[in-house]
């Protein structure tokens, strides 16, 4: 009997930076899956979220009778059952290093992705950060840095433009940061700016964009906060 595919519950890809995490991960490394699209800010959002988890919010994965839910712990799930381990450096040093970057990703820059929400359509032009953004934009570019001239050069992983060498978790935890520091257009030395058009260029993350640009759905900035 063939086991059911995973299914990724997901928000609108223009805006959902939390779905694009997994999606992006699991897109890249062939994981199958099946889509489903729930619109973000809308007045039955909330509930439809509800049907696929209790925490009420995107994204979800659901593989047969297990729920999961929260961009990190997905990819963990996704590398333990689907990805055989392919999804974290191999080195232990480098893993090391990933796992705290992906979780100070995933429960820090707060400032950043306030004052920078994630609008794939949105005209790429310069955007003034308050002080705060600005700080989370140091520290986001050091982490990049730190990663790219320990890691990335292929001492003890495999040379490659991404903050490992290859693509991994920590990369989709940070692709959603490239979206932001791309489309306001905020500046960053050359080194960091190579890394971002790499992970620009990988088929997934063209894939996402292309798909978010055709979405139906538009949301005006002001609906969200």
């Amino acid at each position: 009997m063939t086991a059911p595919r995973l299914k990724l519950v997901i928000g609108n890809k223009a805006y959902s930076s939390w779905s694009l995490r997994p999606w992006i991960a699991m897109t890249h490394f062939a994981v199958p899956f099946d889509e489903v699209m729930i619109p973000l800010y809308r007045p039955e959002t909330k509930a439809a979220m509800l049907a696929y988890s209790p925490a009420g919010k995107v994204p979800v994965l659901i593989d047969g009778d297990v729920t999961v839910w929260e961009s990190l712990a997905i990819l963990d799930y996704v590398d333990e059952t689907h990805a055989g381990g392919a999804l974290w450096p191999k080195d232990r040093a480098a893993r090391g290093l990933a796992r705290s970057t992906a979780t100070e990703m995933h429960g820090g820059f707060a400032a950043l992705r306030g004052h920078c929400p994630m609008n794939v359509r949105r005209r790429r032009e310069p955007y003034a950060l308050p002080p705060a953004a600005e700080a989370d934009v140091a520290r986001i570019i050091a982490i990049w840095t730190d990663a790219r001239q320990r890691f990335g050069a292929g001492e003890t992983s495999a040379p490659g433009p991404f903050l490992f060498g290859a693509f991994s978790a920590a990369d989709a935890m940070y692709a959603p940061v490239v979206m932001r520091l791309h489309f306001y257009a905020i500046p960053t030395p050359a080194p960091v700016r190579e890394y971002m058009d790499a992970v620009l260029a990988l088929p997934a993350m063209r894939a996402w964009i292309a798909a978010a640009v055709d979405e139906p759905w538009v949301i005006d900035e002001n609906e969200r906060y």
